[in-house]
């Protein structure tokens, strides 16, 4: 059996932001966060314990993600989503957010998971990508007109 020391060590040494959080009422207060958690989003955990999360999304909740995850906590299921967050400086970042819930022996929800990972590179190269995508199709299109044009 591991020991808490041990965990604890390996859950800190994680490149990924990882908080467990309480659910009272409509709210998922936070109890724990990892230094990763911290790197990543600028917040020191003494700021942020026995908050609600949502303070990451900086009034920015008009999200798809957020939708599907208010979804799942309502149903006490897993789920994964990326969803806009914004680090304490007010720079947003994009987050591969994955909840778990956690039951206790009487299968009652007690906790939940966050797991956090940054995917800001690969969200903004995937757009990057759209925006290529979009120019190429309307270069093709003006050269298909020219062409239809000489005929």
């Amino acid at each position: 059996m591991i020991n808490a020391k041990l965990l604890q060590l390996v859950i800190d040494a994680s490149n990924d932001g990882i908080v467990v959080a309480e659910q009272e009422g409509d709210d998922n207060i936070l109890i724990y966060a990892n230094r990763a958690f911290e790197r990543l989003t600028g917040y020191a955990v003494d700021d942020i314990l026995y908050q609600d999360c949502r303070f990451l999304q900086a009034g920015d909740r008009a999200q798809p993600g957020l939708e599907a995850i208010r979804q799942a906590v309502h149903e006490h299921r897993p789920c994964r989503q990326v969803i806009r967050n914004y680090r304490k400086d007010g720079s947003p970042f994009w987050n591969e957010l994955s909840i778990t819930p956690v039951l206790n022996e009487a299968d009652q929800l007690t906790y939940y998971i966050g797991i956090q990972k940054d995917v800001t590179e690969q969200v903004e190269a995937e757009q990057r990508v759209r925006e290529l995508e979009a120019e190429l199709a309307a270069v093709k299109a003006e050269l298909e007109a020219l062409r239809a044009g000489k005929a």
